[in-house]
């Protein structure tokens, strides 16, 4: 505890927290100040001033960074025929139907997305209260609720991140790995950056951005100028 206090004090004093660096800078400083003895996530969060109790003003959503997360997802798949098969043969981890309600009811949780097609939704329905919590519920906003079990499947394998602002406005969103060299990072940061700039409703008052920072897991938030993108 002592070492990890003292890498953190170090961390804070290469950090001005008073200044907003550009979108290089703060990358630089994340990779720079990460401590963590494991490839650690580099991860941003925006503070946006919306109302999300307002329908038009709820911002949820899916894309696929053009550089990936670096992070292995593990893909259930509730589909049957046709559709099983698209998805078994696309990569998805687990395929399947009332079989994998009854393990999930069970506690089994191995898994990071849940991709499921219209017709199995009545029977994924029975699990909200397990996956709502988690985020794991399909949704067709982040394209988990599709005919296309094959694209969903690629894509959730090759990067795709969902996003969400809570009922505070935070959105906080995975852009990769410290491992990562920092232009692609930068890249990643920029196409989100991109789409939570075009998702600002329409009905939306004053600043939208009133807070940006990238951190690594156990890092230190380093605040992020939205006008350097």
């Amino acid at each position: 505890m002592a070492k990890k206090s003292k890498q953190m004090r170090a961390a804070l004093e290469k950090i001005d927290s008073t200044k907003a660096y550009s979108v290089e800078e703060a990358v630089a400083l994340a990779k720079e100040t990460n401590f963590a003895k494991f490839d650690a996530s580099v991860e941003v969060a925006y503070k946006l001033n919306i109302d999300v109790r307002k329908a038009d003003q709820q911002i949820r959503g899916a894309m696929v960074l053009p550089n990936g997360t670096g992070k292995t997802q593990r893909v259930l798949v509730f589909a049957r025929g046709a559709k099983a098969e698209e998805a078994k043969a696309a990569g998805a981890d687990f395929v399947g139907e009332d079989d994998l309600v009854a393990k999930i009811n069970d506690g089994w949780l191995d898994f990071d997305v849940v991709i499921a097609t219209p017709d199995m939704m009545a029977i994924v329905g029975r699990l909200g209260r397990v996956l709502g919590p988690r985020n794991l519920m399909p949704n067709p906003k982040t394209g988990t609720v599709t005919m296309d079990v094959a694209k969903a499947v690629e894509e959730s394998k090759g990067g795709k991140i969902t996003y969400r602002a809570d009922k505070a406005g935070n959105v906080q969103a995975i852009i990769g790995k410290v491992s990562f060299d920092a232009d692609k990072l930068v890249e990643n940061f920029k196409a989100i950056h991109e789409v939570m700039v075009k998702s600002k409703p329409a009905t939306a008052k004053g600043t939208y951005m009133t807070n940006l920072t990238i951190t690594t897991t156990q890092g230190v938030g380093i605040k992020v100028d939205p006008s350097s993108f």
